[in-house]
């Protein structure tokens, strides 16, 4: 297939490389702002409005941005909690997003979108097109087929934008889909692995990796070590620290949330504080892990 991103445009992988090289990191700040946890002095009348409360959610991440900023190459909005917040939720997403990028961030939406025709198509312009991108990268749903994610897929090429592709998750449910045994005497997860392995061939850029990722618990070891076998080339996004490197220092990303974010709530330090001394801690720990 050929490639149809601009000669300007770099790849989503390329970007996300040179950041960890940078950095020296491999943490995603997870931002999963709930009202019921936010500091106390950001509440106010949040309890009131909608408006009242998208206000004190984009605070509250905007002040973790900075907080994290040295630390980590990217965050990853759970847009739920702002979805949860109507139109004004969205506008603080939207606003998160900006100040992240304005920060010097990478932005993986944390979506887990995944439907078919015009449906997928809105959804990736949504998130991956536009003159500014509102993310550069977003989690979807594969469990639909590759008709479902071409969309994904194109405006990677157009846009330089990434997708990570749930594979094997760590929910105690998850199981129930991915482990089924399949008649060659594989597992299912395993076979969604070996396609985001294809489906992201053509999107490989100069750094060896694909913008097409996946999302690999990293509650299972022997899962991630499994997807590292059969997703050479793809950035794995994990839910915790694990040995999944051997591609290179971009080859995975961990990601942390609430023990970052909230982590004032058990160390008594101001939000702020407590969550640079959390994301600096991590990002030393799992660059050790790494190897590099």
């Amino acid at each position: 297939m050929q490639v149809e991103t601009p000669a300007a445009t770099k790849f989503f992988a390329d970007r996300l490389a040179e950041a960890v090289e940078r950095k020296r990191s491999q943490l995603v700040v997870g931002l999963d702002p709930r009202l019921d946890l936010l500091p106390v002095e950001l509440r106010g009348d949040a309890h009131v409005a909608r408006s009242a409360a998208a206000d004190a959610v984009a605070r509250f991440c905007c002040g973790i941005i900075d907080a994290v900023a040295p630390h980590t190459v990217a965050v990853k909005p759970q847009l739920a909690f702002f979805e949860a917040l109507g139109a004004d939720g969205l506008r603080a997403f939207e606003e998160t997003c900006e100040y992240a990028h304005a920060a010097g961030l990478l932005v993986l939406a944390d979506a887990k979108r995944g439907d078919i025709g015009s449906t997928a198509r809105a959804y990736a312009a949504a998130y991956l097109e536009g003159e500014k991108p509102v993310a550069d990268a977003i989690t979807v749903n594969p469990y639909l087929g590759r008709d479902s994610l071409e969309p994904f897929f194109g405006a990677c090429r157009r846009q330089g934008g990434g997708v990570f592709c749930l594979v094997k998750t760590s929910n105690e449910g998850g199981g129930d889909v991915q482990d089924v045994r399949l008649s060659d005497g594989g597992v299912l997860w395993q076979h969604v692995a070996r396609l985001v392995a294809e489906w992201g061939e053509d999107l490989v850029g100069e750094h060896g990796l694909s913008s097409v990722g996946a999302v690999v618990g990293a509650t299972h070891p022997r899962a991630v070590g499994e997807a590292r076998r059969l997703l050479p080339r793809s950035i794995l996004l994990l839910p915790g620290v694990a040995r999944a490197f051997t591609s290179g220092p971009a080859s995975a990303l961990v990601a942390a949330s609430r023990s970052v974010i909230y982590g004032f709530r058990q160390s008594g330090e101001d939000w702020r504080t407590g969550a640079s001394g959390q994301a600096a801690r991590l990002k030393s720990e799992i660059w050790a892990a790494s190897g590099w």
